[in-house]
């Protein structure tokens, strides 16, 4: 109307039921508000309403217009997320974002947080062939395979008291893998479960082990989890003094961050059978962690089922195994390297169940390796012959060899020490050395 034939402001006044100076003002300021209208479009809308910390809310509308640049779903409990990160980077006194802060911040803005639709393969594939033609190699070349890094998640079963309980969330664990294309560096296992506050973590000094344990609804990732990872890599990569590419595929509870020494790309749907964790280096940590777990049985070491905490130290150890060379044959696998041919990679296999046979076997060698603890006849006979001769205030005999249930458990209080009295994560690899010795010398 302001485009056509020219009216009076008075005019306008009386046919919309304003007053003169409204209409003045609204002439003067059209732009701003013709370009308001169009960002946020919302034609029901009249009157625009400021939020209280306009700083807070225009870095929040930042990240939000990337992260959608970026065809990245964007949820309200990742919203709020974000915006406690950046209420805290400002100083403001009270950071935790609520949910009608949030439905406010979305009316003002016009911005709608639901589930992003259904992926559809057919449609996605032309541009993941795109993406993997012309987008990865240009990718590849602008870092060293030492700043190549790919994460994600896989999922393994803690070991049960019961031979018939089935899968659940309390006996399931999330692993969260990241690593390098040249097997270089391997980031610090991140494991999720479903409790809380573990028994069996209580009195354990979790900033000193080698592990980080969280807590996730039904032993999964989430989003919140998921940043806090990120930042925490981040700030190890900038510690470090390194700028790196971290591949991922895209899923809601990966969000997307704007990071000092991290550069996310995110893997298109069609390709994300690709990634280099499911060519081989997630099976061959599982088969390294099942044949510890087999190694830990009860009937072995007399110590009782392994807990939550016996898995996590397992874990550790199964993803130390996982060697850097089949890493990097992986990543070539996957096509993630500028040489993409690659053998197949040698995985370890995940060992069966042991029959019964085999558990009476070694039922029978712990029965025979405590009788062969205590002094044999031959010895005693021996020691006779020597002691008439020797002074009243010699020695005594030499302790005789401990079982093998007795150095088990002797190893257990040490690491029950280490893990109460630990000063740093690397005092656990001399440790799992230790362990590993030990067990190689019981099974010779």
């Amino acid at each position: 109307m302001l485009e056509g034939p020219k009216v009076s402001q008075s005019e306008l006044a009386k046919r919309f039921g304003v007053s003169q100076p409204q209409i003045c003002r609204i002439i003067k300021n059209k732009e701003r508000i013709l370009s308001e209208w169009h960002r946020n479009g919302d034609p029901e809308r009249k009157r625009k309403r400021e939020g209280k910390d306009a700083a807070l809310e225009a870095a929040l509308l930042r990240w939000v217009e990337g992260a959608r640049a970026a065809d990245l779903p964007v949820s309200g409990p990742l919203l709020q997320l974000k915006a406690k990160h950046l209420a805290e980077a400002l100083g403001r006194p009270d950071p935790e974002p609520s949910s009608g802060w949030l439905a406010r911040f979305g009316a003002r803005h016009n911005l709608a947080f639901k589930k992003p639709p259904a992926e559809k393969g057919d449609a996605e594939q032309p541009t993941a062939e795109h993406w993997a033609s012309a987008v990865l190699p240009g990718l590849l070349h602008s870092y060293a395979p030492s700043e190549i890094y790919a994460c994600g998640e896989t999922g393994v079963l803690l070991p049960t008291g019961s031979p018939g309980k089935g899968e659940s969330a309390g006996n399931r664990l999330t692993l969260l893998l990241c690593a390098n294309a040249d097997g270089s560096e391997k980031a610090p296992l991140w494991v999720v479960g479903e409790s809380p506050q573990p028994r069996c973590l209580r009195g354990v000094n979790l900033a000193q082990m080698p592990w980080s344990y969280r807590a996730g609804s039904l032993a999964g990732m989430t989003a919140p989890l998921f940043a806090e990872w990120l930042q925490e890599f981040n700030e190890g990569m900038r510690r470090q003094g390194k700028s790196i590419l971290l591949l991922l595929t895209k899923h809601e509870a990966h969000p997307y961050l704007q990071l000092s020494n991290i550069r996310m790309v995110f893997i298109p749907p069609a390709t994300a059978l690709a990634q280099p964790l499911d060519r081989g280096i997630a099976s061959d940590l599982k088969g390294h962690y099942q044949r510890r777990l087999l190694r830990q049985l009860p009937v072995e070491h007399g110590t009782g089922q392994p807990t939550l905490l016996d898995a996590l130290h397992m874990l550790v150890q199964a993803w130390g195994d996982v060697r850097p060379g089949l890493i990097a044959t992986c990543f070539r696998a996957a096509g993630f390297s500028p040489d993409a041919s690659a053998e197949a990679p040698a995985l370890t296999p995940a060992p069966g169940p042991l029959s019964q046979e085999q558990l009476e076997r070694r039922a029978l060698m712990d029965e025979e390796l405590e009788r062969d603890g205590e002094p044999a006849d031959t010895e005693a006979d021996g020691d006779e012959g020597t002691a008439e001769g020797e002074d009243a205030g010699e020695p005594a005999a030499a302790q005789p060899c401990p079982s093998e249930q007795e150095v088990w458990r002797s190893l257990a209080t040490l690491r029950r020490y280490l893990e109460c009295r630990a000063t740093s994560p690397d005092l656990f690899q001399a440790f799992y050395e230790l362990e590993d010795t030990v067990h190689m010398v019981s099974a010779s």
